[in-house]
């Protein structure tokens, strides 16, 4: 279950796929967890904007801006809006979770004999993940930054990261998840 939620897209209007007259307004959301997408549904005079992390935990009393969550989405059930502005949420989740994916470089093992965790990032191949195997065998990384500074060829690990999160959402049919709950 997730507690806290990123809003990709706000819908004064409600849902267009939604039937009948009345339209309630509706948002978007990734759990900052899990990384499952959320349709929720706002409280009343409550306006939202991409970007804002919001409660939607079992405590209802701590939910400030939302009712409920309606349902979980599909990647293509985002909007187009909601999807271009995923990436930018994903990568303020891993900056405000930097600990626990820090914590992904310095424990990524192989998984198979030929393929390493760190060669499923985009962009990401085998001189990358040596640097970085290296690197990590002299001293464990203690930010982000700190791995941008010590592994040259790794420039914005939290957007490396955010596409990797990105691919996992989109592509069902993903054989291998490293962040994303199925």
């Amino acid at each position: 279950m997730e507690d806290y939620a990123y809003i990709l897209d706000y819908l004064p209007q409600g849902s267009p796929s939604e039937r009948g007259f009345k339209h309630d307004p509706t948002c978007y959301a990734i759990g900052a967890e899990e990384f499952k997408l959320f349709e929720l549904v706002p409280k009343s005079g409550v306006v939202l904007s991409p970007g804002d992390k919001v409660y939607i935990g079992k405590e209802m009393q701590l939910r400030q801006q939302v009712i409920h969550v309606k349902r979980r989405l599909s990647y293509e059930e985002l909007t187009s809006n909601g999807q271009s502005e995923l990436p930018h949420a994903i990568e303020q989740i891993v900056k405000d979770n930097e600990a626990r994916f820090v914590r992904f470089f310095n424990e990524a093992q192989p998984i198979t004999t030929r393929l390493h965790t760190l060669e499923l990032l985009p962009g990401l191949g085998k001189k990358s993940m040596w640097s970085i195997i290296e690197e990590r065998r002299k001293e464990k990384f203690k930010s982000l930054e700190d791995l941008e500074k010590r592994v040259p060829t790794i420039h914005h690990p939290a957007k490396l990261i955010a596409r990797r999160i990105v691919d996992e959402l989109s592509n069902k049919d993903q054989k291998y998840r490293l962040f994303v709950a199925r």
